[in-house]
């Protein structure tokens, strides 16, 4: 069996759905985008900065700050290894926020499209 490609990746989905059984999950690899930064030379890692969307009824009644202490005190170890993550970008939701979410962003589209249709 060979090594994964991704291993800081596939540690992060792994603890974040062990730990949180979230009904959506996204994790993007935002490496490359900062791999030119002062702080990245000499490092050989393509696995240091992630944006998370994480939605999970775990985070009921927790303020937001509260949710990224999970997700940090989760993610400890990645945190502190060597070449391991450096950045997170963070958006936790419950699967209710995230409804509201979809909902709002859906209505604000169809106005756009509404606008558009009304300008031809």
């Amino acid at each position: 069996m060979s090594a994964s490609m991704t291993p800081m990746e596939d540690a992060v989905r792994a603890k974040i759905t062990e730990t949180l059984s979230p009904a959506y999950l996204e994790i993007s690899n935002d490496s490359h985008m900062h791999s030119h930064h002062k702080a990245m030379q000499g490092t050989v890692s393509k696995e240091t900065h992630f944006r998370l969307v994480i939605v999970s009824d775990a985070f009921k009644a927790k303020p937001q700050p509260a949710r990224h202490r999970m997700i940090y005190a989760l993610l400890k170890e990645e945190l502190a290894a060597e070449g391991g993550i450096h950045a997170l970008q963070l958006r936790t939701q419950t699967t209710q926020e995230h409804a509201k979410r979809e909902e709002r962003e859906q209505a604000e589209q169809g106005e756009t499209i509404a606008e558009v249709e009304k300008a031809d």
